[in-house]
């Protein structure tokens, strides 16, 4: 569990950049503004949740496996997929209903993180 979600998070955040540099050089002159805002706040939460996939990797190693952290993860990879999917889906086709989906993935990260939470806490010092 460690070493998979340290090394989904290392990809999620190669990929944020990819998707980051494509939205700046490419995207920049084909959409609107308000469109590569809505872009761009995929991007930065795609990055910060795949730096969060990484932490809860290394609490796993620091704390040994847990269903918790094991739904931490998983929350959290789902969330990059609906929140940030639809971002990018919406930014590039202009389809407004795409923003129907963003909240589901909204809800996965704070479900996620609220697991990592509840596991630190039920940790003893």
């Amino acid at each position: 569990m460690q070493r998979r979600f340290m090394a989904w998070g290392a990809l999620l955040a190669m990929l944020s950049v990819g998707v980051g540099a494509f939205g700046a050089h490419l995207l920049k002159p084909v959409i609107s503004g308000d469109y590569l805002t809505v872009y761009e706040t995929g991007v930065h939460y795609h990055m910060i949740h795949a730096l969060g996939l990484i932490l809860i990797g290394l609490a796993a190693g620091q704390w040994g496996e847990s269903p918790r952290l094991r739904w931490a993860g998983r929350l959290l990879l789902l969330g990059i997929i609906f929140f940030s999917g639809s971002l990018y889906a919406l930014s590039v086709t202009g389809i407004k209903l795409l923003g129907a989906v963003t909240p589901i993935g909204g809800v996965c990260f704070i479900a996620g993180w609220l697991c990592l939470a509840r596991e630190a806490f039920s940790r003893k010092d």
